[in-house]
This record gives structure tokens, C-alpha cells and sequence, in this order.
């Protein structure tokens, strides 16, 4: 399935957990003593939507009250402040589809040599990589393997296993980002 027909398949929980873990991936490393995973509470909010307006709220003041105007953290800020507060479709399929765009935009704006950015988006969406650069294709990998992940672990007793892991594959993606920026900020020293 491509990522645009798994993000329509996902429930409620698989939307919102793949929305945390694609913004997730997009902060940037944290300053000298600024928390680590500014996101981590929103975790608890994908496994029981009963948590999510209280972890939410939390998340979003904490961001807020950071000062990181570096990077994808003002985006990552204004999709927070738009995320919807119940864990409700369509908007939080909506919410979901945003967070996914943002981390692809990122990771595209990353590439050594960025192919032609809003089709080769366009088309990694709708299941066709080719052409796409490998720091793209491979958070197009990640959101795909995350989505079908969340969907094989929907009854309770795999639930929390399966955040687990997506939190596992998310952290992965993040390193390999921040590897990318490190690498190019260097070579613009």
C-alpha cells in the first residue's frame, strides 16, 4: 500500500501515533540542557486516547516555552497548536497527513542533491520513490513501516508493543537526520 492509502486505512491510535513519531523525527538536537524528548509525553497520549488532551496541552507548553526558532521547531510548534484535541477523525487524519508532509519536507530539504521537492513528494506518496533521494526514501520507508506496524498491533495485548517499536524505528530516523544536518552544516564551515 502507498503511504497515502495506509494513512487513510490507519485508526485513531495509528494516526496519532505516526503524527508524534514524524514530528519527533524533525526536531532538532536539543540545546545544552533543554529536555532531550520534548515529545516523549504525547506517547502516552497515542496508547490511551484518554491521556492525549492532558499530554497534549503539556507538550505544548513545554515547546512553547522553548525559545528554538531553529529548524523545523517553529513548524513542528504550529502543528502541535493544530492538533486536533480529541482523538477524532477526520482531523486527526488531517493532523496526521500535515505531520507526515513536514517530515518528508524535511528530510527532503536535507539532501545532497534534492530532486524536483513537491513531486518527488507527490509521488513518494502515492508509492513510487524513484528518483528520490536516499534520505527522503528512506523516512518514506520508515512512515510506511511505522503505519503497517501500528495496524498489525491493534488489539490491546500487541498495543503497546507495537509503540514500542515505533518509537524504536522513530528514534533511528532521528539520528539519521541529525547525522545529515550535522554533516552539512560542517561542510558550509
Amino acid at each position: 500500500m502507498s503511504l497515502l492509502e495506509l494513512i487513510a486505512a490507519a485508526d485513531e491510535r495509528g494516526l496519532a501515533a505516526s503524527a508524534v513519531a514524524c514530528l519527533d523525527r524533525c526536531l532538532p538536537q536539543p540545546a545544552d540542557g533543554a529536555d532531550p524528548d520534548p515529545l516523549r509525553p504525547l506517547w502516552a497520549g497515542c496508547a490511551d486516547g484518554s491521556v492525549w488532551p492532558d499530554r497534549l496541552a503539556e507538550v505544548r507548553e513545554v515547546l512553547d516555552a522553548a525559545a528554538d526558532t531553529e529548524g523545523a521547531t517553529p513548524q513542528i510548534r504550529k502543528l502541535l497548536g493544530e492538533a486536533p484535541v480529541d482523538r477524532v477523525a477526520p482531523e486527526l487524519r488531517e493532523w496526521a497527513d500535515a505531520c507526515s508532509l513536514l517530515a518528508l519536507e524535511v528530510h527532503l530539504g536535507q539532501e545532497a542533491t534534492p530532486p524536483a521537492g513537491a513531486e518527488a513528494m507527490r509521488c513518494c506518496r502515492e508509492g513510487d520513490p524513484e528518483g528520490a533521494g536516499p534520505l527522503l526514501a528512506g523516512e518514506l520507508r520508515r512512515q510506511v513501516r511505522i503505519l503497517e506496524r501500528l495496524a498489525e498491533t491493534t488489539e490491546a495485548s500487541g498495543a503497546g508493543a507495537g509503540l514500542r517499536q515505533v518509537l524504536d524505528v522513530s528514534t533511528e530516523g532521528q539520528r539519521v537526520l541529525r547525522a545529515a544536518v550535522s554533516r552539512r552544516a560542517r561542510g558550509r564551515l
